[in-house]
């Protein structure tokens, strides 16, 4: 074969893989990690409920803020002190850009928990995040809203009944839309990931 074609060759296939390496760096979209939601994205319910202070909370209120939302409750044994745990340490890690995000546990044991005590749980993983309660008529169609599966369970520990529940964390951009799903025990830096995404997105 002509030295010249063979040249050719093998440099346009160098071109080639350069081109390809430069699209999947650069020219392709970052890929979120958590469970996106379908485009256009849908609205999130909104919702108010009474904060400790006897202030009134409105998700609606909180356009402008990427949100956090989880629910669990104050005597759960495992998964809520993980995850609030974890989200605190995504606050952390995001640095300055954590101001923009708001965290907010809602309760799926009003029986139990009262705005007060809600608001002192998540005090010790995070002054910033916010405690919610409410009355289970109020929070049954919060639940129903956001597909949060509940079901009290009688129990003999230390911690009484337990209430099986969904455990995931539901983010909402500033735009008041349901955008990712975080399953349990998804890593922090995925989680951060995702939310560097989106406040680059709202810059």
């Amino acid at each position: 074969m002509d030295r010249k074609i063979l040249s050719v060759g093998i440099g346009s296939l160098l071109l080639i893989g350069i081109v390809a390496a430069w699209a999947i760096l650069f020219g392709a979209p970052a890929r979120f990690r958590g469970t996106t939601y379908a485009e256009p994205y849908p609205k999130a319910p909104d919702f108010v409920l009474l904060r400790h202070d006897g202030s009134t909370f409105r998700l609606g209120g909180m356009q402008g803020k990427t949100v956090l939302l989880f629910f669990g409750y104050t005597s759960c044994p495992d998964v809520c002190p993980t995850t609030l745990a974890e989200l605190n340490q995504a606050m952390k890690q995001l640095g300055e850009d954590a101001s923009r995000v708001q965290v907010v546990f809602v309760s799926v044991d009003p029986q139990r928990d009262t705005p007060e005590r809600m608001q002192e749980y998540v005090n010790h993983f995070n002054p910033n995040f916010i405690g919610l309660s409410g009355t289970e008529t109020a929070l049954t169609k919060i639940w129903k809203d956001y597909g949060v599966f509940r079901e009290i369970v009688e129990g003999t520990s230390a911690f009484g009944y337990i209430v099986n529940h969904t455990a995931r964390v539901t983010l909402i951009d500033a735009d008041g839309n349901l955008r990712i799903s975080f399953s349990f025990e998804t890593p922090v830096e995925d989680i951060v990931h995702d939310l560097k995404l989106i406040l680059k997105e709202e810059t």
